[in-house]
């Protein structure tokens, strides 16, 4: 049976965009904890043309209850036109690290 944790998949521009949006995710209890890793390299269509771009992953971890605010937060602080905000169900894991999860955006 799924948790109420959920994993939200990301991209960003730039190191200083994704890192900016995790501050903030965290800060303001969005998220419990945002993973950031640079240099991703992305091939996609954007406008009838196909584009390549060095992107910055972002994944936050959070709770069900949380994805619709931080889905409009992260939207509001990105400079992307149509942001990859993708939420992922958690299935199980670190029962632990679970609780903790919940317990940061209380």
């Amino acid at each position: 049976m799924p948790q109420e944790q959920r994993l939200i998949y990301m991209t960003a521009g730039s190191a200083d965009e994704a890192s900016a949006i995790g501050e903030a995710l965290v800060g303001e209890h969005l998220a419990a904890c945002v993973n950031l890793i640079e240099g991703m390299r992305s091939i996609y269509r954007w406008q009838g043309q196909i584009q390549r771009d060095t992107e910055t992953v972002i994944i936050a971890k959070t709770t069900e209850d949380r994805v619709a605010a931080l889905t409009e937060r992260v939207k509001a602080l990105h400079s992307y036109d149509t942001p990859c905000i993708v939420v992922l169900p958690i299935e199980g894991g670190n029962a632990e690290f679970l609780k903790w999860i919940s317990e940061q955006v209380k």
